[in-house]
């Protein structure tokens, strides 16, 4: 079974609305690289300030009545600026959350970056895509199988998406080269992880693919950047294809990150005397499609591809009516004691609290810039 795709993907309807300037641009840039800013309370900040340049200057009162010990830490202009000529020289550009070469389905996830540095060809990101994961330890049998997946999605009209990693991921990029695939990084842009896939990652823009990342340029990669990339990878993607995984896996993670983010999640079954296929068949027995062959993901995937919805606007988001400047003490601390290390719902807050939803919203954005809140999946919180 083939589609037939073009550029814009049309099962993605998007608002037009006027493009972003550069100066918001650059603002936006800043915010996002200022301390204990995520991107949901990025997103949060923007819709309560109107912009991310009134946000910027509301940072230091915000953390100060979250209880924040020190000076946060916020981007300076100049900082960003050095930022985007890096990026400039490097061939990449910051691409803002609802512009039209924003991974479309990465814009609907829980926490989607705000920015994204892109690299290559723009109109892979808007096209149908598929994530191709699995071990680094690779057998010759496993890459083998990554390869003919690869193709067979690249043939039926789909872009590969992967980490660039060795083993199964580069198999996956190498064999989608021809047909479109977009590798995530963990780290900068600049920052290429492993360093053996540079010329991998070469080929993949000379031949109109993309390289992706959420980091800052500079930022070498940490064990803990690799989850974050692994959402990403799962987020740009209508469905996860794991072929070989051990128990405890990055790939592992990208598959419960698809599962929380609503994308189909397939794995190719192995014999259960590898170890490396013990996380797919692991999956398998918990209700992920088992699939053998590019066609099986094709007829998975098929009542989703057809599926629209509506992308976020470009612009910045306004705020809501329920916009408080500040909140009462009493209200703060009824909060602030109703908290603790055990995640909880905003909604199960709010009744427990009484707070309004704009009273309880500004007073979880303080404790985020201060540093003592910690979000968790399912739009829970928690005090650190």
């Amino acid at each position: 079974m083939t589609f037939a795709f073009d550029d814009t993907d049309e099962t993605t309807q998007r608002p037009r609305t006027p493009p972003m300037t550069e100066a918001s641009r650059l603002a936006w840039l800043r915010l996002i690289r200022s301390e204990n800013v995520g991107p949901v309370t990025f997103r949060q900040l923007v819709n309560h300030f109107g912009s991310a340049a009134a946000a910027l200057e509301a940072l230091p009162e915000l953390a100060r009545r979250g209880g924040a010990k020190a000076r946060i830490r916020i981007a300076g202009t100049d900082e960003v600026a050095r930022e985007a000529a890096v990026a400039a020289a490097f061939g990449a550009r910051f691409v803002a959350l609802g512009e039209e070469d924003y991974p479309a389905r990465l814009a609907e996830i829980e926490g989607a970056p705000p920015l994204i540095a892109l690299k290559g060809g723009p109109g892979v990101c808007r096209r149908p895509s598929v994530a191709i994961v699995g071990a680094r330890n690779a057998s010759l049998a496993g890459r083998k199988m990554a390869a003919l997946l690869a193709r067979g999605l690249g043939e039926a009209g789909f872009v590969t998406v992967s980490g660039l990693a060795r083993g199964i991921d580069a198999a996956a990029h190498e064999a989608s080269l021809d047909t479109g695939t977009i590798a995530v990084f963990a780290g900068g842009l600049d920052r290429l992880y492993p360093p053996e896939n540079a010329d991998l990652a070469a080929r993949i823009v000379a031949t109109g693919g993309a390289l992706v990342s959420e980091m800052p340029f500079g930022w070498e990669p940490r064990a803990r950047d690799f989850p974050r990339r692994n959402r990403l990878i799962s987020g740009i993607s209508l469905g996860v294809v794991v072929v070989e995984a051990a128990l405890r896996s990055g790939s592992l993670h990208t598959a419960r990150f698809a599962a929380d983010q609503g994308r189909e999640v397939f794995a190719v079954p192995g014999s259960p005397l590898d170890p490396r296929a013990e996380g797919t068949n692991d999956l398998i027995r918990n209700g992920a499609t088992l699939v053998a062959t590019a066609a099986h993901v094709v007829e998975g995937l098929t009542p989703i591809v057809g599926r629209r919805f509506v992308a976020p606007a470009a612009s910045e988001p306004g705020g809501d009516l329920d916009r408080p400047v500040d909140v009462a003490d009493t209200t703060r601390r009824r909060v602030v004691e109703a908290l603790g290390p055990t995640p909880v719902g905003v909604d199960e807050l709010m009744r427990a609290t009484g707070a309004r939803p704009g009273e309880l919203q500004l007073i979880l954005m303080e404790l985020a810039i201060a540093g003592r809140l910690e979000r968790h999946a399912g739009g829970r919180v928690s005090l650190l």
